[in-house]
């Protein structure tokens, strides 16, 4: 049996949000009528103000879609209608970014969010990546050759059923690629009109430097939570330059379990009567203005969960006890 992602049975220097009365279309779906009761403002997930990607004005709580897969992220999801109802469940709850890959399946997730969202909703912006190769469940390589992008890039432009990507993101560097000729490939089809606008994920601080002398990176894609804090650097660059930070892993339920920053993580969610998951959410939330978090999860109930927590901040006291 599948689990979901989070396995259940500060102050920044640059202002980044924008008042929560940004106006939403609501669309008529095959099969799917999107209904926010209210209202946008009214939305749980427009309970946390509103981000820019690039010229997209989104709310600051995203989604994640890559547990809509099989298990080692290979192959389709065990439910697919299940799937199709969370990612429609979580427009309704006011999320309108939603993070994917080619690598997710691989390809199964682009054409899972086809399915079940498209035509798309005038706000909704979906960021998809390339640069893996998957060899099997849990199996990922990189590729970061020009050939491979453009390819790739084309490819997810079919599936999701789109004529240019709102956001496409260099998934990983590839050590046998000059970052240079990967970025330069993402800026050729940008000039093509391919892609709008260019994000970078599991980047070091000089590589998204690099990125940033030959593109306009709009986003930033590391793995981030109250345990694991190792892109410090990179994010204090993104709240410098306008850049969003998107942290993958902001449940902290996968390796990080254990550890001292979990335990008090535990001890504060206790205090708070929220949980764990809402508590490492409002971490963030609170961490960096930059901040937008994409929690993933295969489940309806732990989608509601996770997006009530846009609304949720931690006072100085707790910040400060978390480290």
């Amino acid at each position: 049996m599948k689990t979901t992602t989070d396995n259940r049975p500060a102050v920044s220097r640059r202002t980044f949000m924008h008042g929560a009365g940004a106006a939403v279309i609501a669309v008529s779906l095959p099969g799917w009528a999107p209904a926010r009761a209210g209202g946008q403002g009214a939305a749980p997930a427009a309970a946390g103000g509103t981000i820019k990607v690039g010229d997209f004005t989104v709310n600051r709580m995203g989604y994640g879609a890559m547990w809509l897969t099989g298990d080692g992220i290979w192959g389709p999801p065990e439910d697919p209608a299940g799937a199709r109802a969370v990612l429609r469940r979580a427009y309704e709850l006011g999320v309108n970014f939603i993070d994917t890959s080619d690598a997710y399946g691989p390809n199964v997730n682009e054409e899972v969010i086809a399915d079940a969202l498209h035509p798309y909703p005038d706000d909704l912006v979906i960021a998809t990546k390339g640069g893996f190769t998957r060899g099997g469940p849990n199996q990922w390589t990189p590729d970061g050759r020009p050939e491979h992008l453009r390819a790739a890039c084309e490819a997810s432009l079919k599936r999701l059923r789109l004529d240019v990507h709102h956001v496409y993101q260099l998934h990983v560097p590839d050590r046998n690629v000059p970052l240079e000729d990967s970025i330069g490939e993402l800026a050729r089809l940008q000039e093509e009109g391919k892609i709008r606008h260019i994000g970078v994920s599991n980047f070091t601080l000089e590589q998204l430097r690099l990125a940033q002398g030959l593109v306009d990176v709009v986003s930033m894609q590391n793995r981030y939570n109250v345990a694991i804090r190792d892109s410090d650097p990179v994010l204090a660059a993104c709240e410098e330059d306008g850049i969003v930070f998107i942290p993958w892993g902001p449940l902290a339920q996968r390796n990080e379990r254990g550890t001292d920053a979990m335990a008090k993580l535990d001890e504060l969610a206790d205090e708070r009567g929220i949980s764990v998951y809402q508590t490492a959410l409002a971490w963030l939330m609170t961490r960096s203005a930059a901040m937008l978090p994409i929690p993933g999860t295969s489940s309806i109930e732990h989608l509601e969960e996770n997006i009530a927590a846009a609304g949720l901040r931690l006072s100085e006291a707790e910040m400060a006890a978390l480290g």
